[in-house]
C-alpha cells in the first residue's frame, strides 16, 4: 500500500471461538486415502532430498491413529480470542490479560509456518507473576495475531508488505486495545513486522525483542574485512546459513515466485501440506527434536499442518513471500528511536547476525546466545 492509503479506525471487537471440528472427519480421510510410496525411491539420500518418506509415513499413522483434534482445540479455546476489522482486514487476536493492572503488553508476532500456536505455551508463565532480575513483581498482557492471510485472519490485498501489517498491528495495539506503549517480539516473517513497528512507531513501540532481523546475512569475507571474530559456534550458524543459502531455500523462490501454483496444488492435500511443512519444521529444529532440550514432537509439526489445513489458509499464507521477495535488506541502517532492542541468537537459525551487527541496526542493549530470556523485556519497561 502507498502513502496515500486511508487508515480507518478499527471496528468493535468481537469474542471468537475456534470451532473446527466438523471439517476433520473430511480432512483424515484425504490423509487415510493418499498413497505413499512402498519403499523410498532413493533410500540412500535420506533427507537430503527433502523430506524422508519414513518420517512422513510416521507422521501419516499418526495423524490417523493418535492425533485428536479436540484436544487440540480445546487447549486454543482456553485462551482468549477475539476478532477485530482494521482497513477492511479481520484480524484475530488471542487477547490474554494479566491479572496484574502495571502489566507491560506484549505483542508476539509469528511467522511462516508457524501460527498462534506456537506461542501458546509461553501466555501463562507470560501473565502470571514473575520476578526481574532486580527482584520486582512482572507480569505481561499478551496479544498473539494472526498475520492477515494465516489461520483466522482474513486474506489481505496484492502486494501486501510487512509494513502493511505492521501499521495494522499498531492499530490494533493502540486504537482498538487502547495501549499507549508496548514491547513487540518477533520470529521470521514476525520479525520483519516487529522492525517495522520498532522503526516507523518509535512512540507506541518501546521494546523489541528479536532472534532474527530483516536484513541480509554477512559473509565470511564480510566478517573477515569488519575483523569480526566468531567463536565455534558462530562459524557453526554461518555455515548453517550458507547451506540454506545454497540447498535449504527453494521453498522460498517457490512462494515467492510461483505462490498461487504452490498454493493451489496443495489448497485441499492435506498430506502434501504436510510434506512441505514439516520439512521445514524439521529443517529449522534443533534435530534433538523430541528429546531434551528440545520441545519438537510430531504432535506440534500435526496441529500446524491441521491449523493450515482446517482453515484453508495455506494458498494465503504463500503470498506473503511474493510480497516481500526483496525484505532483507542488504544495508544494515539503524532505526531512528531510542526504544531498547534485545536480541537471542539460538543455534540453529538459518540466519547468524552477532551483537556487532545488530548494534548497527537499533539501540541494542542485550544480546544473547543460545537460549531465550524474557526478563530483559522487564528490566527495561521497569525502571
Amino acid at each position: 500500500m502507498d502513502s496515500t492509503t486511508t487508515i480507518t479506525h478499527p471496528s468493535r471487537i468481537e469474542p471468537f471461538k475456534v470451532d473446527l471440528s466438523q471439517y476433520v472427519p473430511r480432512m483424515l480421510n484425504l490423509v487415510k486415502n493418499t498413497k505413499l510410496p512402498e519403499t523410498s525411491l532413493y533410500d540412500s539420500l535420506g533427507d537430503t532430498a527433502g523430506i524422508d518418506l519414513k518420517i512422513l509415513k510416521q507422521l501419516q499413522r499418526e495423524w490417523l491413529e493418535n492425533f485428536d483434534w479436540k484436544i487440540e482445540e480445546d487447549d486454543m479455546n482456553s485462551y482468549d480470542h477475539f476478532t477485530t476489522n482494521i482497513e477492511g482486514l479481520k484480524i484475530h487476536f488471542i487477547h490474554q490479560r494479566s491479572k496484574n493492572p502495571n502489566a507491560i503488553p506484549l505483542l508476539l508476532l509469528h511467522g511462516w509456518p508457524g501460527s498462534f500456536l506456537e506461542v501458546l505455551p509461553v501466555i501463562k508463565p507470560l501473565t502470571e507473576q514473575a520476578k526481574t532480575s532486580s527482584g520486582k513483581d512482572v507480569s505481561f498482557d499478551i496479544i498473539v495475531p494472526s498475520l492477515p492471510g494465516y489461520a483466522f485472519s482474513q486474506a489481505p490485498p496484492p502486494n501486501w508488505t510487512v509494513v502493511d501489517t505492521g501499521r495494522v498491528f499498531n492499530t490494533l495495539m493502540t486504537d482498538a486495545l487502547g495501549y499507549e506503549t508496548f514491547a513487540v517480539n518477533g520470529t521470521d516473517w514476525g520479525s520483519g513486522i516487529a522492525y517495522a513497528l520498532y522503526e516507523q512507531y518509535p512512540d507506541s513501540t518501546r521494546a523489541a525483542h528479536f532472534s532474527m532481523i530483516p536484513f541480509m546475512p554477512m559473509t565470511r569475507s564480510q566478517f573477515d574485512a569488519e575483523q569480526i571474530k566468531l567463536t565455534d559456534n558462530e562459524q557453526f550458524q554461518v555455515e548453517r546459513f550458507e547451506q540454506w543459502n545454497s540447498t535449504g531455500n527453494a521453498y522460498f523462490f517457490a512462494q515467492a515466485t510461483k505462490p498461487m501454483t504452490i498454493g493451489l496444488a496443495l489448497q485441499d492435500n492435506p498430506m502434501g501440506q504436510l510434506a512441505w511443512i514439516a520439512q521445514q519444521i524439521i529443517d529449522w529444529s534443533d534435530p534433538r527434536a523430541g528429546t531434551d532440550p528440545s520441545v519438537l514432537t510430531h504432535r506440534e509439526i500435526l496441529r500446524f499442518t491441521s491449523l493450515y489445513f482446517l482453515t484453508e489458509s495455506f494458498l494465503s499464507s504463500m503470498f506473503i513471500y511474493s510480497a516481500n521477495a526483496n525484505g532483507f535488506r542488504p544495508q544494515y541502517t539503524k532505526a531512528p528511536t531510542d526504544a531498547p532492542l534485545l536480541y537471542s541468537n539460538f543455534k540453529y537459525n538459518n540466519a547468524f547476525f552477532p551483537r556487532a551487527v545488530v548494534e548497527k541496526v537499533g539501540n541494542l542493549v542485550y544480546w544473547k546466545g543460545n537460549f531465550f530470556d524474557r526478563r530483559p523485556f522487564s528490566n527495561f519497561w521497569i525502571g
